[in-house]
């Protein structure tokens, strides 16, 4: 996709899931065939259920059906949510992730697994998982020090047992 008709599309569809309280995270046009898919990604600080994702669905499709934004072919618009372990790449992604373990690689280089506790202007509150029965450790994580996160998947996480019994 050129990145007029990205720009153009971000400035026609933005407005419209903003009026509907979500983010759009993401815009792309693929080629499928003789067909293209225009998938469309949003987000919101309490997430998106099904209703809020086929009310924004139906608003985009009618306004994209009103204008000339995709051309004349043919094209199926599909809209969702960002994947379990999507990049963070802006503030409201790392704010959205508190709670939640993520894999961070470093600028000085290296990784690191940490939990986000906190996350404000300049960077993370961390708590870093204890190894081998060690208790966990705070650790602040300026985002000039962060190339690259992402959440991880968690399966059986303690920390959701402990809840659920009390």
């Amino acid at each position: 996709m050129s990145t007029t008709q990205s720009e153009r599309l971000r400035e026609l569809l933005e407005p419209l899931v903003s009026s509907q309280g979500l983010d759009l995270e993401e815009i792309a046009v693929d080629a499928v065939g003789r067909k293209r898919v225009l998938r469309v990604v949003v987000d919101s600080d309490t997430g998106a259920d099904l209703d809020r994702i086929a009310d924004v669905s139906r608003a985009l499709s009618a306004k994209l059906d009103e204008t000339d934004a995709m051309g004349g072919g043919e094209y199926t618009l599909e809209v969702g949510t960002p994947g379990a372990e999507r990049p963070l790449t802006e503030h409201r992604h790392y704010v959205r992730a508190t709670g939640r373990l993520v894999r961070f690689q470093l600028a000085e280089g290296g990784e690191l697994v940490a939990r986000i506790v906190e996350a404000d202007e300049d960077g993370l509150d961390l708590e870093v998982p204890g190894v081998k029965g060690r208790r966990a450790t705070a650790r602040r994580l300026a985002f000039d020090d962060i190339t690259r996160a992402r959440v991880q998947v968690e399966f059986n996480r303690k920390d959701n047992e402990k809840e659920e019994e009390a």
